[in-house]
């Protein structure tokens, strides 16, 4: 089935040229006012909208914000022969996906039309993927709207359904063991046990023993059988973290595991048959310590089927924001704080940091700062020392430059700001705006649409 685009202008040769032009790719309706836009919209499904600005009497502006109104909006493109830099700026606030100017390029709006339908098609996946993961596992612990993190998002939900082995890589803080639990909860073995291994804390012994059990006298001190941590997760998950720490008698075991399905408990002779799957992490280069010989090749190519590679927060800082605003609201609540909101300074600072402990160590931030903030807002002074030394005093970001006009704004209205100011000095390109602010595209229109929506409340 073809995807269904609605074209609107008062010209007819314009809007019959459009129709001819695209109808062997797209099915086409066509209206040449705003009544007849609506009553096409109300009675059938349209994909994307595209309309003049100009139309007679009417508003292309209005009709946007009409169709954005519906339960299943349209994407929508404005075309105008009166392009300026506020009316592109405009039409994004009202959240069109982009601008067209007059004489239109087809090929050009070909190219746009099929970005835009690809944009829609991404976004419903993430969305579905990221509802799941909130009812299964809680919004406050997987956030991201960076292109690194919808691209671990498309991963997951690939991989979920299926048995096999993940391997998980990423510094400290990212956010591993999260993932991987998120993955058990969106796969069909989410009823059965997810079982969780530190493998850093524990000795080459006490491991073993830890991940496949032992026999009652199979070393001093096992004075009784012991079910081991495969057995526990049979018919779940089982997460090896840090398997980059585990002795070379013990990859020989767990390859075994992975090869055959099948273990003996330490100081035990029977096999036990095993239906587990497994999802390891590592902060360690498995690849250079197979070269150094520290990691046997064929357990490192029997974990890395699937990789995940989870990015640094420094890699993502388009996602601090929306990080901030969940820990806030998670540790006011815990603290019974009213706080909602960091001074610009505060958000200055935090945004300035480089997070060598990621997000794990944002999060600690945020709570040390509610728990020290003696006003209704999170103030510098409130934030570690580390963060406090780190808040650069001739900063000419736009967020400092809203701290020296003296504007004390929370969170969404500092978004706010920095996005028109960024789409004033881009003279209202998106591409150069979402650049200039260290996001993606997508993410920028994403947020145009937040920001009309919250204006229209």
């Amino acid at each position: 089935m073809n995807p269904t685009i609605l074209i609107i202008d008062d010209e007819r040769h314009t809007r019959e040229g459009l129709r001819t032009a695209l109808e062997d790719k797209f099915d086409v309706y066509i209206a040449s006012d705003v009544a007849g836009a609506m009553s096409i919209l109300e009675n059938e499904t349209v994909d994307l909208l595209i309309t003049d600005l100009r139309l007679g009497g009417d508003d292309g502006m209005k009709l946007i914000d009409r169709a954005l109104a519906m339960p299943r909006a349209p994407i929508c493109i404005m075309m105008t022969a009166y392009g300026s830099v506020d009316t592109a700026v405009e039409a994004m606030k009202h959240g069109a996906y982009d601008f067209v100017t007059k004489p239109i390029n087809i090929d050009r709006l070909e190219i746009l039309i099929q970005r835009a339908l690809r944009s829609r098609e991404t976004e419903t996946e993430v969305k579905e993927l990221r509802q799941q993961v909130e009812k299964k596992y809680g919004v406050e612990n997987i956030i991201g709207e960076s292109p690194a993190m919808l691209e671990i998002f498309e991963t997951m939900k690939q991989v979920a359904p299926v048995r096999t082995t993940v391997l998980i890589e990423g510094e400290s803080g990212t956010g591993k063991e999260l993932v991987a639990h998120a993955i058990h909860n969106l796969s069909n073995r989410a009823k059965g046990k997810f079982v969780a291994v530190h493998c850093a804390a524990l000795s080459p012994q006490l491991l073993e023993s830890e991940l496949f059990g032992h026999e009652r006298g199979a070393f001093t001190g096992a004075v009784e059988r012991r079910i081991g941590r495969f057995e526990q997760a049979n018919g779940g998950t089982i997460f090896l973290d840090e398997i980059g720490e585990i002795d070379a008698s013990t990859q020989v075991k767990l390859l075994r595991v992975l090869g055959e399905r099948e273990f003996e408990r330490v100081g035990g002779n029977a096999s036990l048959k095993v239906d587990v799957r497994l999802i390891a992490a590592t902060n360690k280069n498995l690849e250079k310590m197979v070269a150094e010989g520290k990691f046997r090749d064929d357990l490192f190519y029997r974990l890395n089927v699937i990789k995940i590679t989870m990015p640094t927060l420094r890699e993502r800082k388009e996602d601090i924001p929306l990080l901030v605003n969940a820990f806030l609201k998670q540790f006011a609540k815990e603290n019974d704080k009213p706080l909602r909101e960091l001074t610009p300074e505060a958000m200055n600072a935090i945004l300035a940091y480089n997070w060598p402990g990621n997000v794990r160590e944002l999060r600690t931030a945020i709570e040390h700062g509610v728990v020290m903030a003696g006003g209704p807002k999170i103030s510098l002074r409130d934030l570690p020392m580390t963060l406090r030394q780190a808040a650069p005093p001739n900063s000419a970001s736009a967020a400092k430059f809203l701290v020296q006009q003296g504007q004390h704004l929370n969170l969404h209205e500092t978004e706010h700001r920095l996005i028109m100011r960024a789409l004033d000095e881009t003279k209202g390109n998106i591409s150069k705006a979402a650049q200039k602010l260290g996001i993606s595209r997508r993410t920028l229109h994403r947020k145009l649409k937040i920001m009309r929506e919250s204006e229209e409340q």
